[in-house]
C-alpha cells in the first residue's frame, strides 16, 4: 500500500516544516531547511545528517530528483510525498523544484577547524544579509580557503536563503562562527596575519604579501568593520574606489581580495 500524500497545508509535518524558516526555532530543534535538487544533492554527497526529505513529483524537473529520492530511501532517509500546494507552504521559493530536505545543525566552533601549512582565511564580521553571507561561502570555496569565520552575525548560516544563495558550499567549505574578540585570539594563536579591509587604508591590496598564513578581514555592509576588528588587523588594506560609490558588495570585495591572495600564492 503506498504512503498517504500528504495535501492539507494545515497538516501539522507541514506546519513543523515550515516553522524552521524562524531562526529561533532551527535553533531550538537543531534542525535547519534545504531546499532544492542542487543544494540537497550537495548536502547528501558531504555526509550531512539529513532526516527527513518531503517530495512532489508534480515539480520535479527531470528524473535526477525521483532518483534522489530512491537513493534517500534506499539509505532509510524519511521520504514523504506532499501534494503542490503543502510543498508551496514549505517552499521559500518561486517555482520550487519539488524537493525540500530537513537537516541537522553542526558544531561551528572554531577549535573543530583544520588547517594547512599555510592557511588562507576569509573573516566576516556581522553580515546582516543571507544572500551576502551565502555569497561569500561560495567565494571561499571557489578560493580554496581554508575556512570562512563569521563573527558577531547578524543572520544565522543555516537561513534557508543563506543555503540557496551558497549553492551548496554551506556543505563544502568549513565555518566556524563566533566573536570577533575570539576569532582575533584565536589567529593570533595560529600566527595567521589579519589584513582588514578599509576605505581609508592607504595601502591597496594588491600591495600586501599574502603569500604566508592570511585572513582577510571584511565588515558588514553598512558599517564596515568594527573599531575593534581595524585595531587589531596587522595590516589594513584598501580597494582603489574610481567612482561615485565609496564602497563594493562584501561578497564582491571578498572576491577581489582573495583572488589576489590567490594569484600570489600560485606565482
Amino acid at each position: 500500500m503506498p504512503d498517504e500524500v500528504i495535501q492539507s497545508r494545515q497538516n501539522p509535518r507541514i506546519q513543523a516544516v515550515a516553522r524552521l524558516r524562524d531562526r529561533p526555532e532551527r535553533e531550538a530543534r537543531g534542525l535547519f531547511i534545504a531546499e532544492g535538487l542542487r543544494e540537497l544533492s550537495r548536502a547528501l554527497e558531504r555526509k550531512v545528517a539529513v532526516a527527513e526529505v518531503y517530495f512532489c513529483p508534480e515539480l520535479f524537473r527531470g528524473v535526477e530528483a525521483a532518483e534522489l529520492v530512491s537513493g534517500c530511501r534506499a539509505a532509510g532517509i524519511d521520504c514523504c510525498e506532499v501534494g503542490r500546494s503543502a510543498f508551496e507552504k514549505i517552499s521559500g521559493r518561486e517555482g520550487p523544484d519539488g524537493l525540500l530536505g530537513i537537516a541537522q545543525t553542526w558544531d561551528c566552533s572554531l577549535s573543530r577547524l583544520q588547517l594547512s601549512a599555510n592557511p588562507l582565511l576569509l573573516v566576516a564580521e556581522s553580515v546582516e544579509k543571507p544572500g551576502n553571507l551565502g555569497a561569500l561561502l561560495r567565494t571561499a570555496d571557489s578560493a580554496g580557503c581554508d575556512a570562512l569565520i563569521v563573527c558577531d552575525p547578524i543572520t544565522d548560516l543555516f537561513n534557508p536563503n543563506v543555503v540557496r544563495s551558497s549553492q551548496g558550499a554551506v556543505f563544502s567549505i568549513p565555518v566556524a562562527v563566533c566573536a570577533s574578540a575570539e576569532a582575533v585570539a584565536w589567529m593570533q594563536s595560529k600566527g595567521i596575519r589579519s589584513l582588514a579591509t578599509s576605505p581609508a587604508a592607504t595601502k591597496t591590496f594588491w600591495d600586501v604579501d599574502c603569500r604566508g598564513p592570511s585572513a582577510l578581514l571584511l565588515g558588514s555592509e553598512k558599517d564596515g568593520l568594527s573599531d575593534f576588528m581595524l585595531g587589531s588587523a596587522n595590516e589594513k588594506i584598501s580597494i582603489p574606489q574610481a567612482g561615485l560609490s565609496d564602497s563594493l558588495n562584501v561578497s564582491m570585495a571578498a572576491g577581489i581580495v582573495l583572488f589576489e591572495a590567490v594569484r600570489q600564492r600560485r606565482r
